[in-house]
């Protein structure tokens, strides 16, 4: 059985957020927070031989705050990260039961530079709205994942709704593939959850109440692909993903849902990277976002547009601690005064307007 986490604490210092509700007027703030880059938590993994090349493994993860110790998964006793067992085999793969994460979180965003990338949860889409962090947890799921063939992989998920009567209320569908090169990875992956927002199912796939959905509504989907090439220790990545989500009811900005009620919403994200190794222990790193929404009511159409440009300097200390400074820059335009559609580092307080500037000079352990 093996014992790890992270732990991943900055100074950050973010523009115009609101001081109140919506509405409100913005200003700037200085705070300690916890997972500007990874979030903190803690876990155990473990493997059993049960002989002919089979194994028995398990994984348990819990998020926490590396500034005050509370658990980052509301609603969560314990292990709001991961809960899962399964089988392995050499020559068939895995087979795993229990909170998962997609396909699209396994093959695809690992590419890019949010979330589990460089950038981390700073550099995160508009909304987390593609999966581009690890947000997105499955409940009652169970995965498959194929063993590398010539580089090859490939996996589906599915997560049942758990509630007679609606088997298709609150259900996940996910399938991805990858493939590894050389110096090449490529992936893609699609998730899609089915629900009914006039009759929510709160005992399905996906919780509404621990941060895993930070898009309400109906029915979502989430096409992604992504690639990266590396050149000795430097690399470039690029990043498309287009999500849509019927019957909207709201969006995920700071800790809370914001409002937005109406027929649709709809992403399309286009990301460009890259990681420069100055040295052994320094690498400079850079990202540039351009997303498109598109909002449809009974009444009209909105389009807000967001630019978001990420830098990054990052200084090893030792093979599991790091110092970064790392700062985010993020406009939209097109949102029509809807305060749901004004700028939103993630996990920072939404901006009273359209553009948010954030720096976090902050320190990662990993053990």
């Amino acid at each position: 059985m093996t014992l790890y986490g992270l732990i991943d604490t900055s100074i950050t210092y973010a523009t115009n957020q609101r001081t109140h509700g919506a509405g409100s007027p913005g200003s700037g703030a200085v705070a300690m927070t916890s997972g500007a880059l990874n979030a903190s938590r803690w876990g155990l993994r473990g493997r059993e031989d049960l002989g002919g090349g089979m194994a028995a493994i398990f994984g348990l993860e819990n998020g926490f705050s590396g500034t005050t110790g509370a658990l980052s998964q509301k609603g969560v006793d314990m292990f709001g990260r991961q809960a899962w067992v399964g089988v392995s085999s050499k020559t068939a793969g895995e087979l795993t039961f229990g909170r998962q994460y997609d396909l699209i979180l396994d093959f695809v965003t690992p590419l890019g530079a949010s979330g589990p990338g460089w950038g981390g949860n700073l550099a995160v889409h508009p909304y987390d709205n593609d999966d581009s962090n690890r947000n997105l947890r499955i409940n009652q799921a169970v995965k498959y994942t194929s063993p590398t063939y010539r580089g090859l992989r490939f996996g589906a998920m599915y997560g049942f709704s758990n509630t007679a009567g609606q088997f298709a209320n609150n259900a996940a569908w996910s399938a991805g593939v990858s493939y590894a090169n050389g110096p090449l990875k490529l992936g893609a992956g699609y998730l899609k959850i089915s629900r009914d927002r006039n009759a929510p199912n709160p005992n399905g796939a996906l919780s509404t109440v621990d941060g895993s959905a930070t898009i309400t509504g109906g029915n979502q989907q989430i096409w992604a692909a992504a690639g990266r090439y590396a050149f000795g220790p430097h690399s470039v990545g690029a990043a498309w993903s287009h999500s849509t989500t019927d019957g909207v009811t709201g969006v995920l900005q700071g800790s809370g849902i914001a409002p937005l009620k109406g027929e649709s919403l709809v992403f399309d994200n286009f990301s460009v990277d890259g990681r420069f190794a100055v040295t052994r222990a320094l690498s400079l790193s850079a990202a540039y976002t351009y997303t498109m929404g598109r909002f449809d009511t009974r009444t009209g159409q909105t389009r807000p547009k967001w630019n978001q440009v990420v830098a990054q300097a990052d200084y090893a200390l030792s093979k599991r601690t790091d110092a970064y400074l790392e700062g985010v820059y993020q406009s939209v335009s097109g949102g029509n005064g809807n305060p749901a559609f004004n700028a939103t580092v993630w996990t920072l307080t939404p901006s009273a307007n359209s553009n948010q500037v954030v720096v976090a000079l902050g320190l990662r352990h990993k053990f």
